[in-house]
């Protein structure tokens, strides 16, 4: 089953590599851009066939490993 854990700084969470890219953007000409936030999207492909079951495992593995909690949040989504 595949299962999307879509990871992301935390509101207040300074994104150095945003304002990278925002600045970037701007000097192509994109004016209108008013910030940039920076991500991970990570796709598992699980052996699970339980839907719940999934969810469950691919919180506890972002709550574990794929997501520093302190600093970041994360939405899991099965498609």
């Amino acid at each position: 089953m595949k299962v999307l854990v879509a990871v992301k700084l935390k509101t207040g969470v300074l994104d150095p590599q945003g304002k990278a890219i925002g600045h970037a953007l701007e000097g192509l000409g994109y004016n209108d851009v008013n910030d940039v936030r920076v991500g991970k999207l990570i796709e598992l492909d699980l052996a699970e066939t339980d839907r719940e079951k999934a969810r469950d495992a691919a919180d506890s593995m972002a709550r574990r490993l794929l997501a520093n909690t302190v600093i970041e949040s994360f939405e899991i989504t099965i498609p």
